[in-house]
């Protein structure tokens, strides 16, 4: 199915690549959120190349290497109209378990190394870590910046990190892009982290723009489905009271003629030319309604936004 638009660009960062002002993000398409079809993902990865998308959001713990797996069986032959960016760090015990982060060097190389392969690519175009506790950032930036001289990464980035570290890793080699969650329940960027990149020069993609579904009516339960048991934002009270801020947000989503799910994807990239907003859909209906937002909504909507889900109202514990 190809859908009939042309995606608008923005740059990656000061001085990094344009790329598609929204990027797809392909976790749920393996796991974590219930299940997916694994056609009709393949599907949704083709729909978003054809109508312009180039940023494509994977990691090598996304189904235990399934996700980059599925990714390269739908990019192939089409790579070069690909931007991929691969999130690493985050290890996997055989039970699907997280049993920590480890960023040494030579655990990035070979992770590296198993990425190329499943994707079937000879370069990652933007490789990100989280910060390992027991690794200083600078070997871990350190060591993704041997690899981009040596050419198999093209850019670097990092995820989930405070403001000290981002500075920390980009005095040690120039950081493109930070991979954050941003959307109207989430806001916490704005306060250190964003201001600091807008100083540096680097991009954000930000991730749960739809607040992990809860803002378009997801529930988080269901078999395979993990938010309810890991999230605190779906749990008992704090559920009910953040469906009652979503509900709020549908009635501004209404009155200014856009779906909920476009409000939030319009509200995030609203926030700067330099936030990209990736969207999770596993449907190819699903990514024509989300790269059918606006990027600029209007003041009017932006102040009516912020009424219906005022930062501090969000419940999380």
């Amino acid at each position: 199915m190809t859908l009939d638009t042309t995606f608008a660009t923005r740059s990656l960062g000061k001085h990094g690549p344009v790329v598609s002002a929204l990027g797809l993000g392909c976790m749920a398409m393996s796991e974590f959120y219930g299940h997916s079809d694994r056609d009709e993902a393949l599907n949704t990865i083709a729909a978003a190349l054809d109508a312009g998308v180039s940023l494509f959001d994977t990691g090598d713990f996304y189904g235990i290497g399934d996700n980059e797996i599925l990714l390269a069986e739908a990019l192939r032959g089409q790579r070069e109209k690909a931007f991929i960016q691969v999130k690493s760090g985050a290890q996997r015990g055989p039970d699907g378990a997280f049993i920590g982060l480890d960023t040494r060097p030579s655990v990035l190389k070979n992770a590296l190394a198993y990425s190329l392969k499943r994707l079937k690519t000879d370069y990652i175009d933007l490789y990100q870590v989280s910060q390992d506790p027991a690794v200083p950032i600078e070997d871990t930036v350190g060591a993704i910046g041997d690899l981009v001289q040596q050419g198999y990464i093209r850019y670097v980035g990092l995820t989930n990190v405070d403001a000290e570290t981002v500075r920390r890793g980009h005095s040690t080699h120039p950081l493109t892009a930070l991979q954050l969650e941003d959307s109207l329940m989430a806001r916490q960027i704005e306060h250190a982290v964003l201001p600091l990149c807008r100083e540096l020069g680097i991009g954000v993609t930000a991730y749960g723009v739809l607040s992990r579904g809860l803002l378009t009516g997801s529930n988080g339960e269901g078999d395979g489905d993990v938010r309810q048991k890991f999230y605190s934002r779906f749990q008992g009270k704090n559920l009910v009271h953040n469906r009652r801020l979503a509900e709020a947000l549908g009635r501004v989503a209404a009155s200014a003629g856009i779906s909920i799910a476009q409000a939030a994807i319009g509200w995030v990239a609203s926030q700067g030319q330099d936030i990209i907003p990736l969207v999770g859909a596993r449907t190819v209906e699903h990514l024509g309604q989300a790269l059918r937002s606006p990027l600029l909504l209007s003041p009017a909507t932006l102040a009516a936004i912020r009424d219906a889900i005022p930062e501090d109202a969000v419940r999380f514990k």
